[in-house]
């Protein structure tokens, strides 16, 4: 109960701040549920004190300057939300896209410290030069340094540090925002299928990962060797910087440093003789690769973490957020996108229904009538006109109709997909998704669907078969065991002892005393975390 209320009062002052910045509870026309309404009413008198200080600021960015202004948490729920306008809402998520994770950057004595206690000795011991932070984002920052190599050389090279008990605000915020979405599942059956607790969870997982900078280092390691080993006729053109795991700890990653240009200046580019549209090509298609071939991907491939370097690759740094697929994911893609772009309506729609992602209830040709919906008019449209993110968000608006649960594993592909097309398409304007995409979507069909892959899939499945007859003996006995263990129930009944009956009787009437209690706690935090639905 106590974790309740903390958690409750951490997510009234989100919503109080929201309502500082001018956020609507109530949309205008629209009924909406009891706990919205109270909201309303209770921050109405914060938002007229705060109007005279939101006039001139821009109406479409206030849950942006809101979460901003929350802090580092709410910034990286912030990023993540933008990328489900099925959850949030398109207005909403266009808001949030607004949002920059840039924060002030710590100390050169607290990076100093940083360096020593996850180092050990002195930060001279390890570096020849420390300058100034470069880059600074609400989990870690950025420093140019120097070190000296085995040959006696100097190397530059880039030493990320995470920010000082980043850790602790992180896990205190999610605690909140796994109590806002375990109240809303249980109190608001239609947001169950969106699955907001999975949602946080997921959130959760990558925050996680992203501050073990250990496993960042082996993200570019493992993303280094698949890219190794791309055949000459599919090389993408994109690369990767070389680790230094002699300083690289939990806390501190060191990197080689690339001295390359920004992939968002574009002038320089055209400066450099760099093919603006064949650059375009090469990130849709690295990303598209790496995401079907390897089930690995770079989950923040926008503009600040990709440069080139003097040969014309493309580089892609900071793999804190990396996203993996099954492969009944993978598939799931190329199907899609090879159904799209080939115009098979059927079996693209078929493939919903194989993955499980739409339920059996629902007639596969129906299915495949809306796919057509949103595939012709791309077809019809000139290349300019044509969106990986439009097509996503009407892939969105079926979700509903067709009863399609939110798919934790793809919630990062989602996103990404959409940071990569834009990224391609500042480099051209011009640039044809689906032509693009075509060569990688086929390569997959071949070396998976097409004879190789089909004796890949028998080869596999002969092992599965050997596992499970190694196993018979196991089963066996297992199997014994559990009808045993029935036909003791069915003659002796399921028994109870005296002391369980009491602990029952006792938890049952605790339950009935707090219930009413938990449903207002429920519904305030539902007021609050719903606030960022209507603007």
């Amino acid at each position: 109960m106590a974790n309740a209320v903390v958690n409750l009062v951490r997510l009234a002052r989100a919503g109080i701040v929201l309502a500082q910045h001018g956020v609507q509870f109530v949309p205008k026309g629209q009924k909406v549920p009891l706990p919205l309404r109270l909201a309303a009413a209770a921050t109405l008198p914060i938002k007229l004190i705060a109007a005279p200080f939101n006039w001139g600021k821009p109406r479409d960015t206030r849950i942006s300057r809101a979460l901003a202004s929350l802090g580092p948490s709410y910034i990286k729920l912030g990023q993540f939300m933008a990328t489900r306008a099925d959850v949030i809402g398109p207005e909403l998520a266009t808001d949030l896209r607004h949002l920059q994770d840039r924060m002030p950057p710590f100390s050169q004595r607290e990076a100093r410290r940083a360096v020593e206690e996850a180092l050990g000795g002195k930060l001279e011991d390890h570096f020849v030069t420390f300058g100034p932070p470069v880059a600074a984002a609400s989990i870690a920052q950025v420093h140019k340094a120097e070190v000296i190599d085995n040959d006696g050389q100097r190397r530059t090279v880039a030493v990320k540090i995470l920010r000082p008990n980043v850790e602790k605000r992180f896990k205190r915020d999610l605690d909140s925002y796994q109590f806002a979405a375990r109240l809303v599942e249980r109190f608001h059956a239609p947001s169950r299928r969106l699955k907001p607790l999975a949602i946080v969870d997921n959130l959760a997982r990558t925050t996680e990962l992203e501050m073990d900078l250990r496993l960042e280092a082996a993200a570019i390691s493992e993303m280094a060797e698949n890219i190794a080993r791309e055949r000459p006729e599919r090389i993408t053109g994109l690369r990767v910087p070389a680790v230094d795991w002699r300083r690289t700890a939990k806390r501190v990653l060191t990197t080689e440093w690339i001295d390359g240009t920004p992939i968002s200046d574009l002038n320089a580019l055209r400066a450099h003789g760099f093919d603006l549209k064949a650059l375009g090509q090469t990130v849709l298609r690295a990303f598209l690769t790496h995401a079907m071939r390897d089930g690995f991907f770079h989950a923040d491939m926008h503009q600040g973490n990709l440069f080139v370097d003097r040969t014309g690759q493309v580089v892609a740094v900071d793999f804190g957020i990396m996203g993996r697929l099954g492969a009944r994911e993978r598939r799931f893609l190329a199907e899609i996108l090879h159904g799209l772009i080939t115009r098979d309506y059927q079996r693209a729609a078929w493939v919903h229904f194989w993955a499980g992602y739409v339920p059996p209830h629902h007639p596969v040709e129906v299915f495949a009538q809306a796919l057509r919906a949103i595939g012709e008019p791309i077809h019809g449209r000139t290349a300019e006109e044509i969106s990986m993110a439009d097509l996503l968000g009407q892939l969105f608006a079926y979700t509903e109709v067709f009863d399609m649960e939110t798919r934790p594993e793809l919630i990062l592909l989602q996103k990404s997909m959409v940071i990569v097309e834009g990224v391609a398409r500042s480099l051209d304007p011009g640039l044809n998704l689906w032509t693009a995409a075509e060569p990688v979507a086929k390569a997959w069909m071949e070396d998976n669907l097409g004879a190789a892959g089909r004796l890949r899939e028998a080869s596999e499945g002969a092992n599965t078969i050997g596992q499970l007859l190694a196993e018979v003996p196991n089963l066996l006995t297992g199997a014994e065991r559990a009808v045993t263990s029935l036909a003791e129930m069915s003659r002796s009944g399921v028994r109870l002892d005296d002391d369980t009956v009491r602990r029952l009787a006792s938890e049952n009437a605790r339950s009935s005393r707090w219930r009413s209690l938990a449903i207002w706690i429920g519904a305030l935090a539902l007021a609050t975390i719903a606030a960022g639905h209507f603007l």
